[in-house]
Order: structure tokens, then C-alpha cells, then sequence
């Protein structure tokens, strides 16, 4: 087979060397006949036989010896079928190679996106991205750099974790507050009508004197209460009773009698931190403690979703809250919103947070009230007084609304129409047209206020009322001391 391979080989190589022979010109002398010139014509006929026979192209012009021209070749013509096929092949190599390009990009793109989206590329705490050629030396660093970003991360990050330790320190701060209270519906068929509904609210511990230990909660829990009653951390249950209310914050403080306590439940019970709740930002982490629906004590988290939020309850009373996402249902009103140091930093308010919408629950700023939670802790407790011994102020007057705030810019409370001759108020300072915001200290926003107050005062005690009373055109705030006087027989 070999022996057949060279043979073949040494019979092409002789057959080239034939033809190059053939092809070397000769010299023509100048008297060249005729004849001669037409074998030499024929030799250039054969020579381009030959080209074609081994598909080597002709030589592309001729040379002229002493004046004889060489004769110009034909030009071979290609085949055009063969010219078309190559470029239809041509360019479906082309147009391979461009999609396989385009695709491979996308892919790729496509693949980027997927781990983006899927967070294989997202940066976490403790890491960082880096280039193929900084890997090496990055994660030589990568301890350092997970102490610091958990240290940077701090006390926020628990939120997402664990607030068990936060919690177990708070709880025994924060009570449960079951209310029987005194509801009285209008009809329009005859006379009104007057139920005791169960409430419940929930309270914080935030100090105690001599004889009492002193709870803060909402006013909203604690009003027209007939019987109060204390559930502390291991469900001992102790009447208190309302030492100061201020209604416009929807404020109150309760009292339980010490001597009431016993040893054990006083053993577990602990007076709340207050924080500052100037200091918050939107987004730190806080934690919402409270009697949620009367079932007891509940824990919700979330985060501080916005600051001085304006808010307006269904009495359309605008209030600046807090705003968080953590949960603040109907019980939790009173409780605690804490920081994620364990501090008190608003009180829980769910008679401002919408039952309609989710994650927006209000708490009352615990610095923008903690003046006033101070002076209501140094009120007298109160205990009714038995109707026929009750103070009588002797005024007439009609609420002050929050619309009439805003439009007409007066001041809310009781707006005094008329003095009642012969009456307390008649022997005073007291006069038409003022507008009553405080008795005795304690924010009012209305007639009824006012009457849930006089219960609690005998007749003959001195009282001090805060009133605005318009002069120029504007309102001044004034005191006026007031002797009440005796309950007339019909209003028993």
C-alpha cells in the first residue's frame, strides 16, 4: 500500500516537472516564421489544458520577447452554483456563531439575575464581595470582618433573633388590668340606660410610695370604672383604684394598697426603666408587652415605623404617636413598648390603631408625657363619694370637639354657657364663656369628664380649675379656686 502511495506521488512530481518544463519559455530569434508562432500558440493552448486538468490557475499575463507579444489567457470562469453555496455556508456559519454568542451572554445574564434574585450574590453581615484575584486575601480577613459587622449590628439585630433575655427582665414590670366598667346607652324611646360591660387594659409599674404601688396606664381603660382590679406577673389579682386621670393625653394612674401585696407576688414584681423616647430612629427594633384581647400577658416585635406620627381618634382628637409595626390589639392598651434595652419608651395605645389595616400600631411618646405621669402620681386616690355627699361645681356648658379646635382655634374642654345663680361657680372667678381644660390638674375634654371627677370630691372641698378665657381676641390660660357646693336633690 505504501509502495502504491509513492508511486502515485513520484508520477504527480514528474508530471509537475513536465509541465513546469513546458512552461519555460524559449527564445524566439527575430526572423521568427509563421509557422512557429502557431506552435507556439498551441503550446500555450495546451498549457492552459493543463492548468485547468490540475485546477492550478493560469498565469495572469504574458511577457513580450523582442517585440513578439505573448498572447493574453482566457479568463477561467468560476462556477456561480459553487460561489452561492459557500456563501450560504459561510453565512450559516455566521449566523451560528452570533447566536451561539448572543445566547451564551444571556445565559449568563440570565444566571447573574437568577443568584441576585435568589441572594447567592447578596452581600451578608460579615461578608463582602470581592474580585477572583483579591479572594485569597479577603478571606484571610473574613474573621475580623464578621466581628465587626456583628458587633456594628449590635442590638438591632436581635430583633430578628432572640428577645427572650429582654422580655424575662421586663415582664415582671408590666400588669394586667381588668375593668368593670359603667356604660350608659341613649335610647330614643325613654330614658338612658346604664350596663356594666367588662373591659381590660394592661398597665407598667413605674414606682411606689409609702402605701401604694403606683401603675401608669390609659385613661380609656380605667374611666367609669366601678370595680379595678390588678393581675400581676403570677396571676395574684388586687383591686386598685384611680389616683389621677388626665383625659386629654388618655392618661391614668392607679394605685394598689402595699398591705394588700403579698410577700410572694412582691417578690417577683419590678418597677419599670423609663427610656427616652427622643432619642428613637425609624427603624430600631421594639417590643410590645401586654394584655392583648384579656388572655394574658403577650409579647409582639417589630419596629419603630415612623416618629410624631399625627393621629386622630374616633372622638377626631389629633395626637402625635409613635407609630410601629408589632402588633397592638385591643388589651394591650397601657402596656409597654420597649427599646431593645429593655426600656419603657411609649405607652401602648390600641384605641388609636385601625382594625382595618395591619401593621400600624401607636404608642404614646413616654418622654413627650412623663411630666404629667409625675404629677398624677402625687394625686390623691380616689374613693367615691356617696351621692348625697358629692361637690357641685354649678355651671352649664357643652364639649369643646376637635373641629371646633381646628376651625375655630379655641382651646379644648368644657365651654362654660351659663353660671348657675346661687351655685359654687357663682362665688368664684369663674365665668361665661371660659373654656374648663383641668380640674383639679387633671385634663378634661368634656361635660362627662367632669362629672366622673366630682364623683370622687365631697362637698365643701376647695378645688383649683385651669380655664382660658378669651381677652383681645385671644385665650389666657388662668386658675380659679372653686368652694364646690352641695348636689341638688334632682341631680341624685
Amino acid at each position: 500500500m505504501y509502495d502504491d502511495f509513492e508511486r502515485e506521488n513520484n508520477s504527480v512530481s514528474q508530471g509537475s516537472t513536465h509541465e513546469d518544463n513546458d512552461n519555460t519559455p524559449k527564445l524566439q530569434a527575430e526572423g521568427e516564421t509563421e509557422k512557429n508562432r502557431e506552435n507556439s500558440q498551441v503550446h500555450c493552448e495546451r498549457r492552459e489544458e493543463g492548468a485547468e486538468s490540475r485546477n492550478v490557475p493560469p498565469q495572469s499575463g504574458g511577457q513580450q520577447y523582442y517585440g513578439a507579444p505573448y498572447p493574453q489567457p482566457e479568463p477561467v470562469k468560476r462556477s456561480r452554483k459553487n460561489h452561492t453555496m459557500a456563501g450560504r455556508i459561510a453565512g450559516i456559519t455566521a449566523a451560528a456563531l452570533l447566536f451561539g454568542t448572543i445566547s451564551g451572554g444571556t445565559m449568563v445574564g440570565i444566571n447573574m439575575m437568577a443568584d441576585y434574585l435568589n441572594g447567592d450574590r447578596h452581600p451578608q453581615i460579615g461578608q463582602t464581595e470581592t474580585m477572583p484575584d483579591e479572594e485569597e486575601s479577603q478571606t484571610e480577613k473574613a474573621p475580623e470582618t464578621v466581628q465587626a459587622a456583628e458587633t456594628e449590628a449590635g442590638v438591632s439585630s436581635l430583633i430578628a433573633m432572640d428577645v427572650s433575655a429582654i422580655v424575662e427582665k421586663a415582664m415582671p414590670s408590666v400588669v394586667a388590668i381588668n375593668n368593670t366598667m359603667l356604660y350608659q346607652s341613649q335610647s330614643w324611646f325613654g330614658p338612658s340606660q346604664t350596663y356594666e360591660v367588662p373591659s381590660s387594659g394592661s398597665g407598667i409599674i413605674v414606682g411606689q410610695n409609702d402605701d401604694e404601688l403606683l401603675i401608669v396606664t390609659n385613661n380609656h381603660v380605667v374611666e367609669n370604672s366601678k370595680d379595678l382590679q390588678v393581675v400581676f406577673i403570677d396571676n395574684k389579682s388586687i383591686k386598685a383604684a384611680v389616683k389621677g386621670t388626665d383625659a386629654e393625653n388618655d392618661l391614668a394612674v392607679i394605685a394598689v394598697p402595699l398591705k394588700e401585696i403579698p410577700a410572694d407576688t412582691m417578690s417577683q414584681i419590678a418597677v419599670a426603666t423609663l427610656g427616652n423616647s427622643d432619642d428613637l430612629k425609624v427603624g430600631q427594633g421594639v417590643i410590645a408587652i401586654g394584655n392583648a384581647l384579656g388572655y394574658g400577658q403577650s409579647v409582639t416585635v417589630g419596629y419603630v415605623s415612623a416618629l410624631n406620627r399625627e393621629v386622630k381618634t374616633q372622638e377626631n382628637e389629633a395626637k402625635n404617636l409613635l407609630q410601629t409595626d408589632a402588633a397592638i390589639n385591643p388589651g394591650n392598651s397601657g402596656g409597654a413598648l420597649l427599646n431593645m434595652k429593655g426600656e419603657v419608651i411609649g405607652i401602648n395605645a390600641a384605641k388609636y390603631s385601625s382594625t382595618d389595616v395591619e401593621g400600624m400600631g401607636y404608642a404614646i411618646p413616654i418622654s413627650k408625657v412623663q411630666d404629667i405621669i409625675d404629677d398624677l402620681m402625687t394625686k390623691k386616690t380616689r374613693i367615691e363619694v356617696a351621692e348625697d355627699k358629692q361637690g357641685y361645681l354649678g355651671i352649664k356648658g357643652y364639649d369643646v370637639n376637635d373641629e371646633m379646635v381646628q376651625v375655630m382655634g379655641i382651646p379644648r374642654g368644657v365651654y362654660v354657657t351659663e353660671i348657675i345663680e346661687g351655685e359654687a361657680a357663682s362665688n368664684s372667678d369663674l365665668h361665661e364663656k371660659d373654656i374648663i381644660t383641668k380640674f383639679d390638674g387633671q385634663g378634661i375634654r368634656g361635660m362627662d369628664d367632669l362629672r366622673e371627677l366630682l364623683t370622687y370630691y365631697e362637698k365643701g372641698t376647695e378645688v383649683t380649675i385651669t380655664v382660658q378665657s378669651l381677652k383681645d381676641g385671644q385665650y389666657t390660660e388662668r386658675q380659679v379656686t372653686v368652694t364646690l357646693g352641695e348636689r341638688p336633690q334632682e341631680d341624685n
